[in-house]
């Protein structure tokens, strides 16, 4: 198992009612399983993952052989000793389904489900800005082809987030999927009020995404008891357990980001209960570098369904580790027909 630390800027920083992102690092992970050698990453990200030294801790303990973690990838995956670590437990998890795939040498969506897509849509993520830079970005993002828009929302007045996004439905019209994500930013009288307003107006939300603090699953199943508008369950995945979120029925869609719980082993299981509990998933990314993205593609592309992902965030950063396989193009993004993730492990550790 070999690592390699790396950092990337973010192209332009982005609001999010829990602050400005500016950064991303983390960690490459090579790991040699099925007689191949497989890739993956870990890029933490606070609130939702451990911190970045936690996730250096636990990966150098893999890869220096450490006795707590068994020295062997394939076994701390199920040993529980990442269980605390689940940016590190992505990258090893990413890593070890990668190399399996290249063994079978099929690309990886394909070696997780035989009826898996060749390409998804994915929507365009608007940050938060005022009206008119927001209809700017949400018109250019219509005319490259993106048919779904997730704004960003409850960074500032709620008068005001319902004003922008009464801007873009205005702007773009009834067919183009609208998203607001609050990013646990409110109490339920904000919500409750958010969620009337939008509604009174008709702009027909495909979902708000988590409009209360993570622990509050009962406020959640509240809301959707309340109102019409789906509700998305993000932030909560990563405070509780995610079989207590399918369980306290507190939500409609499942946001599921791969880094934050744990891999895309993980995602797939949770995806397959929320099937069962007729909750629909959605996948995105933590604004991760170009091997995550790819692993979340694929993760996504092997589940049923074809609702707009979250994955077209390459465009954000400053820079990346590699030329990406899978840009977005007119609001889809195509699976990489190669073996395993599509990408060139020996190109990132040169």
């Amino acid at each position: 198992m070999r690592l390699r630390e790396f950092a990337v800027d973010l192209e332009t920083p982005l609001s999010t009612a829990k602050g400005d992102i500016e950064r991303r690092e983390g960690f490459l992970v090579a790991v040699d399983a099925a007689g191949e050698t497989g890739v993956g990453e870990a890029t933490p990200l606070p609130g939702w993952t451990e911190s970045l030294g936690d996730c250096r801790d636990a990966l150098a303990d893999l890869a220096e052989g450490d006795a707590a973690a068994d020295a062997d990838p394939v076994s701390a995956l199920e040993d529980g000793s990442l269980a605390d670590a689940p940016a590190a437990r992505h990258a090893v998890s990413l890593a070890v389904a990668d190399a399996r795939a290249r063994a079978a040498d099929r690309p990886l969506a394909a070696s997780l489900a035989t009826d898996s897509h060749t390409s998804l849509p994915v929507n365009a993520t608007l940050g938060d800005d005022g009206p008119e830079a927001t209809v700017e970005a949400a018109e250019a993002a219509v005319e490259s082809g993106y048919g779904c828009l997730k704004l960003k929302v409850g960074a500032r007045d709620l008068t005001d987030d319902v004003a922008r996004l009464r801007a873009v439905r205005e702007a773009v019209g009834p067919d183009v999927s609208l998203r607001a994500d609050a990013n646990a930013a409110w109490d339920r009288w904000t919500a409750d009020r958010f969620l009337d307003s939008v509604e009174e107006l008709g702009l027909d939300l495909d979902y708000l995404e988590q409009p209360l603090p993570a622990d509050e699953l009962d406020g959640h199943a509240v809301l959707r008891r309340l109102h019409d508008t789906p509700i998305a369950l993000d932030e909560s995945l990563a405070a509780v357990p995610p079989q207590r979120a399918l369980a306290s029925n507190a939500a409609d869609v499942l946001v599921c980001k791969p880094m934050a719980l744990g891999g895309p082993d993980r995602v797939r299981d949770l995806a397959a209960r929320a099937r069962d509990a007729g909750v629909d998933v959605v996948v995105t990314t933590t604004i991760d570098a170009v091997v995550a993205r790819l692993g979340a593609l694929h993760v996504a592309a092997s589940l049923p369904g074809e609702r707009a992902h979250g994955l077209a965030t390459a465009s954000l950063l400053d820079a990346d580790l590699a030329a990406d396989p899978a840009p977005v193009r007119e609001g889809r993004m195509r699976v990489p027909e190669g073996p395993g993730l599509g990408i060139d492990v020996s190109a990132l550790f040169s």
